[in-house]
């Protein structure tokens, strides 16, 4: 289902669209397994995520779903009145950064594609940041 047909609380945006990933991001959207645009709890201070999805056996030892090898993709939403700002933000410098972090993922060795890994950027009055979480 497409972000557009999803239902937000009222007052609350997403700050993206999956055209500014795909225009940001380029041929890396072919390795986003799931891009979710999420409804639920306020994020607080989070305004973009990202994880990387490792290889997992599946139950009963049937071995890998490839389908599932990849980066995720999360787009939390926000109050409206900060939805412009923030999307500002977000198109120049977190997705460039996010860019970065992909292309950096892709070419790391096997041990860190062996393990989930998170990327959060927070928005805190004005200030961005960004960096690797723990699960």
């Amino acid at each position: 289902m497409s972000a557009r047909n999803r239902h937000l609380p009222p007052g609350y945006s997403w700050p993206l669209t999956s055209t500014d990933l795909t225009e940001s991001l380029g041929p890396l959207m072919t390795h986003v397994t799931e891009v979710r645009f999420l409804t639920g709890r306020d994020a607080g201070t989070i305004v973009l995520g990202a994880a990387w999805v490792p290889p997992r056996s599946s139950n009963y030892d049937r071995g890998t779903d490839p389908d599932s090898v990849g980066f995720r993709i999360d787009v939390p939403m926000l109050p409206t009145p900060a939805r412009a700002p923030t999307r500002t933000i977000l198109r120049t410098r977190a997705l460039p950064q996010l860019h970065t972090w992909m292309t950096q993922s892709l070419t790391a060795g096997e041990t860190w594609h062996l393990a989930p890994h998170d990327h959060l950027w927070r928005l805190t009055d004005g200030h961005l940041t960004h960096r690797d979480e723990t699960r």
